[in-house]
């Protein structure tokens, strides 16, 4: 199904011999179309190359993962990918970094201008087109990262702790711009992230993973109504679900250690 992300018994190890690591051991769920789905869990569990896994810049050791029903193999259009590091090109504008890759499509002119001055003004940067990378801030780097991810028009977006390296003042007016964007264009998402209230935020349920090597800890439902603000934090169900995550998480440290 178009916009489905289904991870398959997927593990991956590193190195070889007595220096082999177990990464990921035999991790499976599926990401509805549509749905935001965050995945959070220790330090080194191996959330993050999952989603390298599926967004085709990693090969999994065995297991499988489908993109809209086809086997991930490669990096492809139907999956858009957004960094922590803010991955610009610092020789194009703001405007030339969004609309990279519609220009390698061969999309015409008027259409990738119409397409780049939608999402320019979707995350208020309309008035920044002109600039370049060295001329803005973090939390404005990372609104033209997003902003070129939703150009292509990907049926799934994958989020590696985009906020991660923010001020918490940014990374609170990114959330909110992430809310408003995602409710206009209802994206698939998989969103890392190791911000427990980030992740009750954002999500429409949060996956949460094992210690190392990782697994599949708890499937967690956030039946908290849309649209959202940061207001909703000081809420009773709100703060059940975040104990109930930190629980989750806390279990699985103290094993560790």
């Amino acid at each position: 199904m178009k916009g489905s992300l289904s991870i398959r018994n997927v593990t991956l190890t590193y190195g070889k011999g007595e220096k082999r690591v177990l990464a990921l051991d035999g991790i499976s769920f599926e990401v509805e179309p549509n749905e935001f789905t965050v995945i959070v869990g220790p330090s080194g569990c191996g959330k993050s190359s999952l989603l390298y896994i599926a967004a085709g810049l990693l090969d999994a050791t065995s297991g499988q993962i489908l993109a809209s029903g086809k086997p991930v193999e490669e990096p492809g259009a139907d999956r858009g990918m957004v960094f922590q590091s803010y991955t610009l090109f610092p020789w194009l504008s703001v405007r030339g970094n969004v609309e990279y890759g519609l220009r390698r499509k061969g999309m015409a002119p008027e259409e990738r201008a119409r397409i780049v001055d939608r999402y320019l003004a979707e995350v208020g940067l309309t008035a920044f087109a002109g600039h370049y990378p060295k001329q803005l801030s973090g939390g404005m780097m990372q609104r033209v990262a997003i902003a070129r991810a939703l150009a292509n028009d990907p049926d799934i977006l994958l989020m590696d702790e985009p906020f991660g390296a923010l001020d918490s003042q940014t990374r609170h007016t990114m959330q909110k711009l992430l809310l408003r964007v995602w409710e206009h264009s209802h994206k698939t998402v998989a969103f890392v992230t190791h911000d427990i209230d980030e992740a009750i935020l954002l999500g429409d349920r949060v996956i949460v993973m094992t210690a190392r090597p990782g697994k599949l800890k708890a499937d967690i439902r956030i039946d908290i109504p849309r649209p959202r603000n940061p207001d909703v934090e000081l809420e009773p169900d709100f703060i059940a679900l975040k104990r109930r995550i930190l629980n989750e998480l806390r279990d699985e440290i103290d094993e560790d250690h």
